[in-house]
């Protein structure tokens, strides 16, 4: 049975109706009769089946319609009787004004009453339908019948009562009731359904798998079952498990279905289908072992023995295993939130487990005669298990606030699922009275301690194991083995280059080794930092921590302190001349004097250390001990081991390991060198001359009076040195990255074929190598030896269906032309032909060629003219091509045979003459032209459609024949005739009676035509096809297939042995599918999409025109510019590619399938249902189809086409209903599966129907969510995700076989779990910054990953297209993690997940996925903020913590720098930039700087500058290149890779990467410091619109405009008052790279922005500006209409965020202060004075400012309205006393016009210190009355920076030639000549108008 749900019948929900690019014409009569469905709230489902019933046979018996309406609104009454739903009210007023209409003007057609009406009706309609159909119709059909007639019966019941129903209607009710399972609508498996057989269910392997369930002969039935008044059917082991536990019916069914197919797909394998008659108990052993892997290994860890191996005496073990499977996937499949915590499910299934098998062993019946009535309803097991752990979940959420609180105050999934990881769990303890069963304490999940006393549950949930708090500590505490290795190393090399000068003989030197012996104590005091860190970070998880988790948190910390004083105590005994601490350690210990002492605790010390450096050496070892379960090694393993259920056994195998660990080994190296000689140990001897120095002229006041100045120099130089240490191994790894990918690539076999040239040059080869990949090795010629030119020719036929398919689907994509796809395809050759006939691309000009060598050709012997000609392949294959085809259509034109054996007798003298060697001499080559010419002629009359074939067509042919013959006798011959001479018939063609008798028939056949039209373009064509096909992704296309032939590939199976797979695509409400008002809307420089797709596109407009005849509808426009976008529409037509692809595999496979046997024919039509299914997702379909918003009503549309144009495309939506419960109204949610129903009547079909505890979307992210409530839908061995935003191609879905093999591929006793897959970006073409992202993704989805996953073994998940092992991770918590906020990345975690429980991800590059990007500047910069948000989200999160701790060092290193440690070091290089020049800031005002310089030794100098280099190459986005130079070499060559390069930067593409490292390192700090992180929606359309200042200035200001203008005033105060060495190269390049920084942050938004510098926009946007700055804000004011608004939520995230958070901000916000205390120092006001009085009065000016601006303030409150005039005056008042002020000054204390402008760059930045300070102390600010005030004060600031922004761009607006430069930086040059010429007509239509 394939069941909806429930009792109810499933209801069709509304049609189509005016869908844009509708595929199918509906019926007449459905058209505003099916209004009435569209009034039907969702309360009231059941109402929509009976009106489109009525609709359904209005035009068949109209009374019979009208009864139906009347019932309609009868049950609406009876529903819903107060009318209190949404919508009811509107429904029965035109239900009653409708039925009233009808009541009297319909008659009745077929009795005198409705009574006698209804009854015939219904007994003609069930006769002629459901009898007459059974065995002619499809079940489908009949399960839409069986509606229509329950719907009847329900109308008929309506009407008359049941005592006057007549006994023949009477039977046909019960006939239909009895059989109500076989009407309903199936998904793949029609299994109980009436109707015509399906080819899927003549399958064995389905029969086998529906026979093994159905084997419940044995089991005990519930009571029941067995009394023949209760209908209770127990058919199989689903319906019994329904019996005991309530499952629902759509979830039995689902799973059913689910577990069939599975049983059927995995047993099928290599089985003899002759003698299949049941399943293989080995193949339903590893189904289980799958299924129960993590259960097994969840019992193993929690020390109990499993369930599902209790095997009860009496039952076969097969059926006890089907029994256990089934129960788990029921429970899974129910699960609903709960599927994200797998242990979870684990603790449920093993207790019912563990009751079944009570149940089998007799020890437990659930049903008796005193409790039948009790029996579990089918939604009990939802009611009683489910709800109540997601209201546990539901309450945890709630706290989150949006994401706004804090991680610690709040349980996510991972710290309720982690609960179950504890012995604590099974205090949840299962019961069972009678037939009802449930979990104690199930409503509340407690956390450990308080368990023991229930009644003492908080309301606040403890997270368990793990806290994800808010801080960068969590960087250091993840990797706490890198930054102590990077630490100690740096000591070390300070030690090595302070003594001595760094010479290498100071190794062996007694004292330097004693001290470089110092970096124990460095480490001791790291690690007891760690261990602290442990206790503090984890402190709020304490409660669920076991007794030994916290013991070892505490002896960490005890043993770190102890080590801490041990190890400097031990140092100072060894120490002869201590000073400092040392010396105080050393009168600590008196006397003691023992040189080795330290040397014996640094060995003890490192003991552990050596211990773990063994283990990591013995991977196998460490992997065993990690894995037991023997108390005996959990205790040993105790310190070194957290009591984690993950995490345990990830270690690679000895080679792998071996790899990995020497690149880093190199790399470190190689860094370690560097910094040492560049940046360590250049700066040490300046830095001692800096110590030495007496700095007699300190500029400023000394805030701490006791500490040297030159303590502050040497960090004001070192600070940035110490960053780039840190910070430059990410450079590092980019270039050995990118150098060993490169490689590795190479190996690979990637971009061998790159080129079209390459590929005619191994076109030969790609047949037979197709064929040894494609076709299984059982379909090969094994047994019949066949000849090589009958392999080669077998080979070729092959492989030509799949090429001209592959060609077929490019032309109807539109990327190639007619002519590009006739020379494009290949022949379909039999095996009759006597040649192979080769694509007409590789041999156009091949017989012109060959002509004219032959005719140039001088020489006297055949062996070097056919050495030239063999010489070239293609040439030779097209002469013997030519020569055959001649023959054989002579052959088949002359009918008499005296005329055959003229042809035959001249084509054996050919041959004979060739193979005596005699052909030069007996033929004459020179003419060969002459007779091309001649057979041109005959074939132009063969190509010629003339009326009367007959009549004219064959005595021309016959003439062109003898003239032929005529050339070839007398010119081409050498003694022709006289060779021919005695021949008869050769006598008769002297005669001229030769040829008469023409073969007219086979003129008129397709395949002879096609024959005749190659010969003649062989003999013709004389252009060379280098160009074909023209289009570049074609080109793409067509070399990356024939490249990846002969790359690693395993090997297809056959179809019916592959793995089974689905492919899920998550949707919510993106574009499905143009319309023509959105492809013509037109933009404000009159640009529509439609033109700009066109324009971008051209090649593939006039290929769709062509392919259109040039008679192109607007819904074939719509449908070709919706194949052009990232729509919905183009990823299903990609992703169906797959089933096309099955189709032919299949038909490979069976090549004789029509005229063999039934069992291939069956095959052919089931397989690629059996073995593909695909889902949509879309999340708020159901919502959408009572939406009354246009874009929903489009997309709802939008996506019933896609179903109805493809009908094994499956749609997974979540429905909300009101549904009335004791007489109020509830809402329900539900997940439904849909698919199209019936072309001609525009119904989507629901299959199943699965109630859920509540709304699954309202706990977690989204798309995980969305993800995981459709994941239960989809079928399989292996699953794809696929974004909605992804294409796929047809050559591509032919290798989904070979892929899924490399799940069987087995390393280390692993196979692999998730299988990496590359993409190709295809929106690089839509312009410049579209192109920059399609480079720079490209580079990381090929190389990148390439190298991630070998040698490095961290690739994760990093989004779609990735091919998931569905078993493996259903059965761990889903494809994805769904934690709010948290799980913001929520693809990266799928990867972490799957790593952590012992999985591995693999990359191959063989295969490709389309995918889309962004176009934009603003979508760009909102998806890296998205990315950064999320990266910061992740460095919080406990899987990183886990994977940084329990990976191995070197591949935690890999982890590191390639994940969190990326955008960590894109805001370090920030920083650096930040201390770099607050660090010259001080140098400067301080007068250091001065005194340094003039130290020769200083001067010369330029350590520091050459130091920060990397971070410039960094900052610029040059690293970022690296790698997509290197993939670009190897697929396209080195020359393309070059001038791309140049191009980038000439487009600017380093402006573009250094704004997006900002965006980077702004998102990410703020993420970790204050949180606020959500997902963004950055919109696919195409990017054609002018952003608006206003909106730039909203999305940038705070990330990068404050940033750039910090940065901007930082360099002007350093060129004002440094003194520096500008003469230096290395400080010019420093220098100006911190301006390039500083113009990109600034002012690239507006470059990248479409006519950003055009000046009426200018002005527009300057007056919009002005606008939006004015608005006041307010509630439900949004931030784009108003300042206001948008300085509230830009500041959100200050309101959230927790003490840590604000306390920083305020630190961060003390730099700004740093210009005033220097600056006040250097005015001439202050006369060299050095008092903090300066100081002291410059804050007394800023008092005084701000209060005149309070006064202000609240005099333009108090005044401004009544006394206007007053107010004025004291304006001027003010004025003119700060006026006279200021020359009071001028002339008293000599105050200079620099002075003032001095004060505007000092005050400025400790204004907007005070703006920081004050937001970060909101509630204060509030309380003190003094928010108001600071957001005027930020109002003026964000005044002046948009002034500041403004004036460039007004001005070089001004220039007419800058907006059309901008324009052809934007877009490909063929946009910018389509835009500029757009605007000149659009003007001259403005001016042309009204005359």
């Amino acid at each position: 049975m394939a069941s909806s749900s429930g009792t109810k019948p499933s209801p069709l929900v509304r049609r189509i109706s005016k869908a844009h690019g509708m595929m199918f014409d509906l019926p007449s009569n459905m058209g505003d009769s099916a209004a009435d469905i569209d009034l039907v709230p969702s309360s009231l489902p059941s109402i929509a089946l009976v009106l489109r019933v009525a609709n359904e046979i209005q035009d068949d018996n109209p009374r019979v319609a009208h009864l139906c309406r009347a019932y309609a609104f009868k049950e609406a009454n009876r529903m819903d009787p107060t009318s209190s739903g949404r919508g009811v009210r509107q429904l029965k007023t035109y239900l009653s004004n409708k039925v009233e209409e009808e009541k009297d003007e319909i008659k009745r057609q077929l009795a005198r009453t409705d009574e006698r009406e209804i009854q015939l009706y219904y007994q003609i309609f069930f006769e002629k339908n459901i009898k007459e159909g059974q065995d002619t119709k499809q079940p489908e059909e009949m399960a839409k019948l069986f509606q229509i007639a329950m719907v009847l019966r329900d109308v008929l019941k309506n009407v008359l009562p049941s005592s006057q129903v007549d006994h023949k209607t009477n039977k046909y009710i019960e006939e239909l009731e009895s059989r109500k399972e076989q009407y309903e609508h199936y998904n793949i498996l029609p299994l109980y359904a009436v109707g015509i057989k399906q080819a899927i269910m003549k399958l064995p392997e389905i029969n086998v798998a529906f026979q093994a369930i159905r084997n419940v002969e044995n089991l005990p039935m519930p009571l029941a079952h067995l009394i023949s008044d209760v209908k209770l059917y127990v058919n199989d082991m689903f319906d019994w498990l329904l019996s005991l536990y309530g499952f629902q019916k759509g979830n039995i069914a689902n799973q059913r279905e689910h577990l069939i197919l599975l049983l059927a797909n995995i047993d099928v394998r290599g089985r003899n289908l002759e003698t299949y008659y049941q399943l293989d108990s080995s193949n339903i052993q590893n189904l289980s072992d799958g299924i129960f892997k993590n259960y097994e290994s969840w019992c193993y860890y929690m020390h109990h023995s499993s369930n599902h191996k209790r095997y009860p005496p009496g039952y076969a073990v097969q059926q006890l295993q089907l029994i256990y499977i089934a129960l788990y996937l029921l429970i899974w499949g129910e699960a609903s939130n709960i599927r994200f915590m797998p242990e979870c499910i684990c603790y449920i299934f093993h207790h019912m487990a563990s009751d079944v098998y009570k149940i089998l062993s007799g020890k437990v019946h659930p049903l008796s005669e005193t409790n039948q009535a009790t029996a579990p309803d089918q939604e009990y097991f939802l009611r009683t298990v489910i709800k109540p752990i997601y209201k546990v979940l539901l309450e945890e959420a709630k706290k989150n606030n949006g994401g706004k609180a804090s991680h610690s105050k709040w349980s996510n999934y991972d710290d309720l699922n982690e609960f179950f990881w504890s012995e604590n769990s099974y205090m949840l303890r299962w019961s069972r009275e009678g037939a009802k069963y449930y979990f104690q304490h199930l409503d509340e999940i407690p956390v450990p301690n308080e368990i023991v006393n229930p009644h003492t549950i908080e309301r606040r949930k403890h997270k368990t194991n793990f806290v994800e708090g808010r801080t960068f500590l969590h960087l250091y505490r993840s990797f706490h083995r890198m930054w102590l290795f990077f630490i100690v190393a740096f000591q070390a090399m300070v030690i090595i280059a302070w003594r001595r000068s760094g010479s290498v003989y100071t190794v062996f030197d007694e004292d330097f080794l004693r001290r470089l012996l110092t970096i124990f104590i460095t480490s001791a005091v790291l690690n007891l930092f760690e261990a602290v860190l442990d206790v503090v970070l984890t402190f709020n998880a304490w409660r669920s921590f076991q007794f030994s988790q916290i013991l070892r948190y505490l002896m960490k910390l005890i043993m770190g302190a102890i080590w801490v004083v041990i190890l400097p105590i031990g140092y100072s005994i060894s120490e002869k001349n201590p000073t400092g601490v040392i010396k105080f350690l050393k009168h600590w210990t008196g006397n003691m004097q023992n040189h080795l002492l330290y040397n014996y605790v640094v060995v003890l010390y490192l003991v552990p250390d050596l211990l773990a450096t063994i283990l990591f050496a013995l991977p196998l070892l460490r992997k065993k001990l990690e894995l037991s379960n023997w108390r005996i090694v959990t205790l040993a393993m105790w310190w070194n081991q957290p009591k984690l259920y993950v995490g345990r056994g990830m270690h690679e195998n000895f080679f792998s390991l071996l790899k990995y660990s020497m690149f880093w080994i190199m790399l470190l190296v190689i860094k370690l060198t560097f910094s040492y000689f560049v940046e360590i140990f250049p700066l040490v001897r300046p830095t001692k001359e800096i110590l030495g120095m007496n700095v007699e002229n300190y500029m400023l006041y000394k805030i701490v009076p006791n500490v040297a100045h030159n303590v502050g120099a040497i960090m004001a130089i070192w600070a940035p040195i110490i960053l780039v240490y840190f910070m430059d191994a990410q450079i590092w790894y980019a270039i050995f990255s990118t150098l060993f990918g490169g490689v590795l690539g190479a190996f690979r076999h990637v971009g061998e074929i790159r080129t079209l040239g390459m590929l005619r040059s191994r076109f030969r080869h790609v047949p037979p190598v197709f064929r040894e990949y494609f076709l299984p090795p059982a379909h090969h010629d094994s047994k019949t030896k066949l000849s090589d030119k009958s392999i080669e020719r077998k080979n070729m036929s092959i492989f030509s269906q799949m090429w001209n398919e592959f060609i077929c689907s490019m032309r109807e994509e539109d990327l190639i032309s007619n002519m590009d796809q006739e020379l494009l395809l290949v022949p379909c050759s039999s095996s009759d032909d006597s040649v192979i006939q080769w694509p007409l691309f590789l041999l156009a000009s091949k017989i012109p060629a060959a002509l004219n060598l032959a005719k140039d050709f001088k020489g006297k012997e055949d062996t070097k003219l056919i050495k030239l000609i063999n010489n070239d392949f293609y040439m030779h294959s097209a002469v013997v091509e030519c020569y055959e085809t001649i023959k054989c259509v002579m052959d088949s034109l002359l009918e008499d045979e005296d005329d055959k054996k003229i042809v035959l007798k001249i084509y054996d003298k050919v041959s004979n003459s060739i193979r005596e060697g005699k052909f030069l001499k007996e033929f004459k080559i020179s003419c060969m032209p002459l007779l091309s010419v001649k057979l041109e002629k005959w074939l132009k009359i063969l190509m010629t459609d003339y009326g009367d074939d007959e009549i004219y067509k064959a005595p021309q042919i016959t003439k062109a024949l003898q003239s032929i013959m005529d050339t070839v006798t007398h010119d081409v011959m050498v003694n022709g005739q006289k060779a021919l001479q005695g021949d008869p018939v050769y006598q008769n063609s002297k005669d001229g009676q030769s040829f008469e008798n023409i073969n007219i028939q086979d003129i008129r056949h397709k395949s002879w035509k096609d024959k005749v039209s190659r010969l003649h373009f062989l003999l013709t064509f004389k252009e060379s096809a280098a160009d074909v096909p023209r289009n570049s992704d074609a080109r793409r296309r067509i070399t990356f297939f024939a490249n990846s032939l002969f790359m690693n590939m395993p090997t297809a199976p056959k179809v019916g042995d592959m793995f089974s797979f689905s492919v899920l695509t998550p949707y919510y409400s993106e574009l499905v599918c143009y319309t023509d008002g959105e492809l013509n809307r037109e933009n404000e420089d009159g640009i529509s999409t439609l033109f700009y797709l066109q324009t971008i596109y051209p090649d593939e407009w006039t290929n769709f025109r062509e392919r259109m005849h040039y008679k192109e509808s607007k819904e074939d426009i719509c449908n070709w510019a919706t194949y052009r976008g990232q729509t919905l529409f183009r990823s299903v037509r990609g992703m169906m590619y797959y089933r096309k692809a099955l189709e032919l595999q299949c038909a490979l496979e069976f090549p004789n399938h029509n005229a063999s046997s039934e069992e291939d024919f069956v095959r052919v039509q089931a397989l690629p249902d059996l073995k593909f299914t695909y889902v949509v997702s879309c999340q708020i379909y159901g919502a959408m189809k009572h939406s009354d918003d246009s874009h929903d009503q489009s997309c709802q549309r939008g996506i019933l086409n896609l179903m109805l144009m493809h009908p094994s495309l499956r749609v997974a939506y979540i429905d909300e209903r009101e549904e009335t419960v004791n007489g109020k109204s509830e809402k329900s949610y539900y997940s439904v599966l849909v698919k199209g129903g019936d072309k001609f009547d525009g119904y989507e079909r629901e299959i199943y129907r699965i109630k859920l505890p509540g709304p699954p979307t309202k706990i977690g992210e989204g798309k995980p969510e969305n993800q995981n409530h459709a994941l239960i839908f989809t079928r399989g061995e292996a699953l794809q995700t696929i974004d909605m935003n992804q294409d796929n191609y047809f050559e591509e879905a032919f290798k989904m076989r070979n892929v899924l093999e490399e799940f069987k591929r087995c390393r280390w006793q692993r196979k692999p779990t998730i299988l990496g897959l590359r993409e190709h970006i295809f929106t690089g073409s839509v312009s410049s910054l579209a192109w920059f992202m399609s480079n720079q993704e490209t580079s990381f989805v090929t190389i990148g990953q390439r190298f991630l996953a070998s040698p490095l073994r961290v690739r994760f998940h990093y989004g779609h297209p990735d091919i998931f092992d569905r078993i493996f991770h259903i059965t761990r918590g889903g494809i994805s993690k769904a934690s709010k906020t948290i799980n913001l990345s929520e693809d990266i975690f799928a990867g972490f997940n799957s790593t952590l429980r012992g999985g591995y991800v693999t990359h191959h590059d063989y295969i490709q996925v389309g995918k889309g990007r962004d176009v934009g500047m603003n979508q760009i910069s909102s998806f890296e903020a998205k990315v950064a948000n999320g990266n910061g989200e992740q460095t919080l999160s406990r899987d990183v913590y886990r994977l940084g701790c329990r990976f191995d060092f070197f591949r935690m290193l890999s982890f590191y720098f390639t994940t969190v440690g990326f955008y960590l070091n894109s805001m370090v290089t920030v920083l650096t930039v930040y201390l770099f020049l607050y660090g010259r800031l001080y140098l400067v005002m301080s007068g250091m700087e001065k005194e340094i310089l003039e130290n020769s030794i200083v001067n010369q100098s330029n350590s520091l500058e050459a130091a920060l280099v990397p971070q410039s190459l960094f900052q610029m986005g040059l690293l970022l290149v690296l790698p997509m130079l290197m993939e670009i070499s190897l697929e396209k060559g080195f020359r393309t890779a070059l001038a791309d390069f140049i191009i980038m930067q000439l487009q600017l593409a380093s402006v573009f990467f250094t704004f997006q490292l900002g965006t980077k390192a702004h998102y990410f700090g703020r993420t970790i410091l204050h949180g606020g992180s959500k997902y963004r929606a950055t919109g696919r359309g195409f990017v054609v619109f002018h952003a608006k200042f206003a909106e730039n200035y909203r999305l940038y200001s705070r990330s990068h405009f404050v940033k750039g203008f910090e940065l901007a005033i930082l360099l002007i105060v350093y060129e004002v008052y440094g003194v520096s060495y500008c003469s230096s190269s290395l400080y010019l390049f420093v220098t100006c790279s911190i301006w390039f920084l500083v113009g990109s942050w600034l002012f690239a938004p507006f470059v990248f922005n479409p006519s950003g510098f055009d000046w009426q926009k200018t002005v527009d946007d300057w007056t919009d500006w002005k606008r939006w700055m004015g608005f006041r804000g307010g509630i439900g004011i949004q931030p784009e209409k108003s300042w206001e608004s948008w300085w509230e939520r830009e500041h959100e995230h200050l309101k959230y965020t927790d003490i840590r958070g604000r306390v920083l901000e305020i630190i961060l916000a003390l730099r700004f202060f740093v210009y005033q205390y220097g600056i006040v120092y250097h005015l001439d006001i202050a006369h060299h004075n050095r008092s903090w009085r300066v100081y002291g009065i410059s804050w007394g000016f800023i008092g005084a400012v701000f209060l005149l601006s309070k006064i202000l303030s609240v005099c333009r409150q108090k005044l401004g309205i009544e006394l206007q005039l007053v107010y004025r005056m004291l304006k001027v008042f003010i004025f003119l006393a700060c006026l006279g002020i200021t020359m009071v000054l001028s002339k008293a204390y000599t105050l200079t016009i620099s002075d003032l402008l001095a004060a505007v760059l000092a005050f400025l930045p400790t204004g907007w210190g005070l703006l920081l300070i004050g937001q970060a102390c909101r509630p204060l600010s509030k309380g003190i009355m003094w928010w108001n005030a600071m957001k005027e004060m930020s109002r003026a600031y964000d005044y002046i920076m948009a002034l500041l922004l403004f004036m460039p761009i007004a001005i070089l607006s001004w220039l007419p030639f800058v907006s059309e430069f901008q324009t052809r930086i934007l877009f490909n040059q063929a946009f910018s000549r389509g835009l500029q010429i757009s605007i000149i007509l659009t003007g001259r239509e403005d001016k042309a108008s009204p005359k």
